[in-house]
């Protein structure tokens, strides 16, 4: 019987360490899930559309101008010594308790153009705002994809060190029972061991630089890092990421049509050319209209009797109705340095979409010749590895019959798989910076 105790606890603890090793399992990251997590924590990104949603409450702010306004509240309180009895229009000296009620409604009817120059201003603000918001995501995708080509390359790099590690191994097993047997000098073993000991601290060093490429990894999506991340590897065949065409002025011209920051720096301009209308509309009249009701409640007797409230707010009653038109005459120079100010503005963001057009095209050049450079060392490098493996094959048969010493050998050893990974390097580069190129083309952002 105590076994059918024994057994649902055994159980229960089993289940329970299952499920809390299942809530710590970091499961192996894809491309797009890093991206998506990056777009969710970026402070930047949420920073540019808090900045969004203020555009678009500064646009409700200003279309709101162009409605009345309408306030409406009260009042009470006492007067004492020699004032006017609102009931008998006579001067007194008595205490005087009064509730007054009032109610205000304002339009304005023509301001210069000045709330239609601000609703158009702040509608272009908000496209900048917008364009803004996709520049930061461009930018947020760019670099997940190159952190996560890191870490890809960082564990092609491990595996390269271990391999060599393991090639070196299986000689220095070979070596020892040659030196054992007396076939070989004790020199060769101890070389070999050396070799072994360097091999070691490669893995090290590619361990350490797996960790970094991952920690950075994290870091760019703004999540605790955890040794135990890791990501999905995808099959990057440089074979299918050809290099375009097109030279740089065609891509060029295509990134204008299409780069967010470009189109938020020419809506820059239009923003402050609509700024300077609004300072220009400082030297129009204005016209408004308004409204005004009053009424108020005294606690004073009027021969012998007080009317209850309702009947003094009813016979209290009183509105008004007014035009006002303000000219601007003298206004201490202040409207001429706004106009200076907004002209000022305006040539400010001439300026700088000149210079984010000429960003845009320098940083085109670059990725240009720089993927055209990287194609170029992807194939000398595949050409290197296929000459040094036969290499180092040869020199391995050589060494086993005894026809070459060990520094001949280790030589071709490292030279073949130096050039595995520098073919890891270039591989992984090319595609990097053809990946750079179709973002400018407007082709996805996709390995």
């Amino acid at each position: 019987m105590k076994y059918i105790y024994i057994l649902p606890f055994l159980l229960t603890v089993f289940f329970s360490t299952t499920i809390k090793a299942q809530e710590f399992n970091i499961q192996a990251l894809d491309l797009q899930t890093a991206i998506d997590v990056a777009m969710e924590n970026n402070l930047n990104l949420q920073r540019s559309q808090v900045n969004l949603a203020t555009q678009e409450a500064n646009l409700i702010g200003n279309q709101g101008q162009r409605i009345p306004t309408f306030t409406t509240g009260g009042s009470t309180g006492y007067r004492w010594g020699r004032s006017i009895n609102p009931v008998t229009n006579l001067f007194e000296n008595n205490r005087i308790g009064n509730i007054n009620l009032v109610a205000n409604s304002n339009l304005t009817l023509f301001a210069g153009q000045q709330i239609t120059n601000s609703i158009k201003q702040n509608q272009t603000d908000i496209e900048v705002a917008k364009y803004n918001v996709l520049a930061t995501e461009n930018n947020i995708t760019l670099n997940v994809i190159n952190l996560f080509i890191n870490v890809v390359f960082a564990k092609e790099q491990l595996n390269i060190a271990q391999n060599q590690l393991a090639t070196t191994k299986e000689q220095l097993a070979v070596t020892t029972k040659l030196v054992e047997a007396g076939s070989l000098p004790l020199a060769n073993k101890l070389d070999i061991q050396a070799q072994n000991a360097t091999n070691e601290l490669e893995v090290i060093n590619a361990a350490n630089n797996l960790r970094i490429a991952k920690l950075n990894l994290a870091q760019s999506m703004q999540i605790p890092f955890d040794s135990r991340l890791d990501v999905i590897t995808p099959d990057l065949d440089p074979e299918n990421y050809g290099l375009t065409q097109k030279e740089v002025d065609e891509i060029f011209e295509i990134a204008l049509e299409m780069m967010p920051e470009i189109k938020a720096a020419q809506l820059g301009i239009e923003s402050a050319e609509y700024g300077v209308k609004i300072a220009r509309g400082g030297f129009m009249p204005t016209l408004g209209v308004g409204a005004s009701a009053f009424s108020n409640y005294i606690d004073q007797f009027f021969m012998g009797e007080r009317p209850d409230f309702r009947t003094q707010v009813r016979n209290n009653f009183s509105n008004s109705a007014n035009i006002q038109l303000n000219i601007p005459i003298l206004s201490n120079f202040r409207n001429r340095a706004n106009i200076q100010r907004a002209r000022l503005q305006k040539r400010l963001s001439e300026i700088q979409e000149e210079e984010t057009r000429n960003q845009l095209r320098q940083d085109i050049e670059s990725a240009y010749t720089n993927a055209y450079a990287s194609r170029q060392s992807y194939e000398a490098s595949q050409i290197r590895v296929s000459s040094l493996e036969e290499a180092f094959r040869i020199a391995q048969q050589r060494f086993d019959a005894g026809a070459i010493n060990f520094a001949d050998y280790q030589l071709a050893q490292n030279n073949y798989f130096n050039s595995k990974a520098d073919l890891v390097t270039a591989k992984y580069t090319y595609i990097f910076r053809v990946k750079v190129l179709d973002f400018y083309l407007g082709n996805p952002l996709k390995l």
